[in-house]
């Protein structure tokens, strides 16, 4: 399970990687798009960005695992749209847009997670290394 510091760092780096390269690379990993989640702090209320990968794309719902790489806790960011689902999401190093976050159902976590673990397989090991269900976000955008 990886410390804060190092989640933070990879976000660092990811972030460096497509300012250099132009949006060249980095958009992507492992054939899922890469995007960037910014969420309200549940205690700041500030916005707080964050660079993730979205193994399933349904036309323009992007799911999201809240794996932070097998932790028996959820990620900050998790814990943030679960209070506000009012979130603005960049795919790809593209526009802005506003979304609305919402967890999947037991029914659509059932469906969708063979799926996410067809992609990468590594989402199968994490939710081995924890005792607490990895939950998916849907990301729509806003009507």
């Amino acid at each position: 399970m990886p410390p804060n510091v190092v989640l933070k760092a990879m976000n660092t780096m990811h972030r460096a990687v497509l300012k250099i390269s132009f949006g060249k690379f980095g958009n992507e990993f492992g054939g899922m798009p890469s995007l960037e989640l910014t969420t309200t702090g549940r205690k700041s209320g500030r916005p707080h960005a964050v660079m993730l990968t979205a193994p399933v794309v349904d036309g323009d719902t992007y799911v999201v695992v809240a794996s932070r790489g097998g932790d028996p806790v959820h990620p900050a960011w998790f814990l943030n749209l679960r209070d506000n689902p009012d979130v603005v999401v960049s795919v790809q190093s593209g526009p802005k847009v506003p979304m609305t976050a919402r967890v999947a159902t037991a029914e659509e976590r059932a469906t969708l997670w063979p799926k996410v673990t067809g992609v990468f397989p590594g989402y199968a090991q994490y939710q081995t290394k924890t005792t607490r269900e990895i939950p998916l976000v849907l990301l729509t955008p806003k009507n």
